[in-house]
């Protein structure tokens, strides 16, 4: 540990580090209500909670009241971009998680209108934005970002997230005022300033969902700062602004030139968020599943990085959760230096409980145990990689997007051309059908649903429709709970799109809601590796220009994706180009059937997970009993259900993961 180093009032603290840790951030701002001495012991546990982080060094400064640390991976300006990091005057402090890859640009600029730079660092480019810009700063960053600045001068803290949230940001508030804040909630808790109680408000969110839609966590007392926003503190005060959001207008686009233009503007815009991102001082990869967005990735890589590009893929030992033919294709038409790892069941189920201590809430999806694996494969390679995150919900993706808007269409015709009294014959015979594989499709159809987005889009591909989670729930959590309504923040943010198309409205919806967690997921998993993840897909000027695209741009009929087909047709392999999407297939279905269904007794159906008293035990037995034998595929259900009692026995019952992942290796191995 080198010698603390006082400067005034002020001390700034850097320790040394041998390991390869990612960015973390944390901080506390105390009001002078709490007539609190801010404790320098407590700032350093936060900090040193972010441990699987980073970074290569770590440090903190106390500037009386307020107190801000850093944990740090080595990205660019691997001498000299040690954090915290002050202004000339001293009276400015930045600590930054993130990578601004338009930093070099700026710097010139600054440099021109009298900035002079101590380092070749991205956060200080940050430190002498805000200096020139205040506040406004974050509208002339490109890149991913949280970051705090606490600002002597005017006794303010600001603290701002990337535009759509690609960087993690959680807060408490005290009842005086006073603000904790950190890149994971487990160093929220280590503050001890707050109980590790379960928010029970947010369990219907969450079941329905698989994660919390809107700011509040699973912990009580603990929010998250949306993405595109800013949080100012002023002794006690809180301020939360949005500073950046997506728009869509379709017509400007559509009329400024021919599809064959816009197809070509947008493949250049796409090769320039690439390259963008390919900035580091420290090797790069890709994580390559075989699908069209990585593979895009991969093309645009090869031309514009000299020498050796790595590729890393993961699959299951069981073929039909195995990609990687199409991984191969990739690899072989871009020359990558291809890397490959394959998981078992067994292994899947016992890294589990770690990757939910990471998350510090349930795991939200399947894929994100073997994208831990990929990130853990990688990180003896290289230290960032780019990811094809984003693509889906940026340029509708997903087969859920055509089914849901000819659904609509085809029922506005049905609700046009049919009486009333025949539309709900035919209702009644469908619901009396549902015991069926037919039955079951059709009643997720316009011939049983009414014509919305809740019930055509929300409810229909929920973890939990609504009429489940009612029965699940029990009823003394009902009571607490009072009013449920699972999808408030969803229809509340179609009716914000700004757009009368339905496909806007839904991929607004998913930007803000299914996005998030998926990224939440591409952060965690990737910290968790030490190993830090792009995703130039979400690059800001890409992200303007295609959501500005007509919607036929995008889904074309029922061509997904329909702009980045063809803005690689001849750049990347047909054989990609034209394959169905598979997403990363996770065989939970059969797995709980067979090998693993000991885990459903287990964690499930098991006394401990019954005698919480938070849900109703005999439609939970229902839901195992018609999965086990076939009626229905509830895995998705199951699988929420599963890593709820697992996050409950980590995060709220106080066992360690290690604890509970060797319960789960001793049920592998029966």
């Amino acid at each position: 540990m080198k010698p603390a180093e006082s400067y005034g009032f002020m001390r700034f603290r850097l320790l040394d580090s041998k390991e390869d840790y990612m960015c973390g951030i944390n901080g506390i701002a105390l009001a002078s209500a709490s007539k609190a001495k801010l404790d320098e012991s407590t700032l350093v546990r936060m900090r040193d909670v972010l441990h699987h982080r980073g970074p290569d060094d770590s440090g903190h400064v106390i500037d009386g009241p307020i107190g801000l640390a850093h944990r740090r991976l080595s990205i660019v300006d691997l001498e000299s971009g040690q954090q915290p990091i002050k202004d000339q005057s001293g009276s400015i402090h930045l600590v930054f998680n993130g990578e601004i890859y338009n930093h070099e640009d700026y710097r010139n600029k600054l440099e021109a209108l009298g900035h002079t730079f101590q380092t070749k660092s991205d956060t200080e480019v940050i430190l002498h934005l805000y200096d020139e810009y205040g506040e406004a700063c974050v509208d002339h960053l490109r890149g991913m970002f949280a970051f705090a600045i606490w600002d002597a001068r005017k006794s303010r803290l600001f603290i701002a997230r990337d535009r759509l949230g690609i960087k993690p940001l959680y807060y408490h508030t005290g009842e005086d005022g006073s603000l904790y804040f950190a890149s994971e909630i487990k160093a929220i808790l280590a503050a001890n300033v707050t109980d590790a109680r379960m928010n029970v408000a947010v369990l219907p969110d969450l079941l329905t969902n698989l994660s919390p839609s809107a700011e509040d966590t699973l912990y009580q007392s603990i929010q998250r700062l949306p993405g595109g926003c800013t949080l100012t503190w002023q002794d006690g005060k809180l301020d939360i602004q949005r500073y950046w959001d997506v728009t869509f207008s379709g017509e400007r686009k559509s009329s400024a030139g021919s599809e064959s233009k816009l197809i070509e503007e947008w493949r250049g815009k796409f090769e320039d968020a690439v390259s963008s991102h390919l900035m580091s001082d420290v090797p790069v990869g890709v994580l390559l599943s075989g699908g069209i967005d990585s593979t895009a990735i991969a093309a645009m890589m090869r031309k514009n990085m000299q020498g050796k590009v790595h590729g890393f893929s993961v699959a299951f030992e069981d073929k039909s959760a195995n990609e990687l033919h199409y991984a191969g294709v990739a690899s072989k038409a871009f020359e990558l230096d291809a890397h490959v790892v394959k998981m078992s069941s067994s292994e899947y189920f016992e890294l589990l409980p770690r990757m939910i201590w990471h998350e510090d809430e349930p795991i939200a999806y399947p894929a994100s145990i073997p994208l831990f694996r990929v990130c853990e494969l990688a990180s003896e390679h290289v230290k960032v990689v780019l990811t094809g995150e984003g693509a889906d919900e940026l340029m509708a993706g997903y087969g859920r997007y055509p089914r849901t808007v000819y659904n609509f269409k085809l029922g506005q015709y049905y609700k046009r051309l049919t009486p009333a009294a025949l539309r709900r014959a035919i209702s009644r015979l469908v619901s009396r059908a549902q015991g069926n594989r037919v039955g079951q499709k059709l009643s997720r159809t316009f011939l049983q649903r009414e014509l919305g987005l809740e019930q055509l889009y929300f409810d229909n591909f929920s973890a939990f429709s609504n009429d489940e989670l009612h029965r699940t729930l029990s009823a003394d959590l009902k009571e607490s709970i009072g009013a449920i309504d699972p999808y408030r923040q969803h229809a509340k943010l179609a009716a914000a799109a700004g757009s009368p198309e339905l496909l806007d409205k839904i991929l607004y919806v998913d930007m803000w809601t299914y996005l998030h967690e998926l990224l939440m997921k591409q952060d965690q998993m990737s910290m968790a590796a030490s190993i830090e993840s792009r995703v130039p897909f979400l690059d800001r000027e890409l992200v303007e220009f295609t959501t500005h695209l007509p919607t036929n741009m995008k889904l074309r009929r029922l061509t997904t994706k329909y702009v980045l087909r063809k803005a690689m047709e001849g750049v990347i392999p047909s054989e990609i180009l034209h394959r169905p999407k598979m997403g990363f297939p996770v065989p939970l279905a059969t797995w709980f059937r067979q090998k693993h269904s000991n885990l459903l007794d287990e964690f499930v159906l098991g006394e401990r997970f019954r005698s919480r008293n938070i849900l109703d035990n005999h439609f939970i037995e229902t839901v195992c009993r018609n999965h086990r034998e076939q009626v229905s595929d509830n895995s998705q259900t199951l699988w929420g259900l599963l890593n709820l009692e697992i996050w409950l026995r980590i995060a709220i019952d106080g066992e360690s993961h290690e604890l509970v992942g060797d319960r789960i290796r001793e049920l592998n191995s029966n």
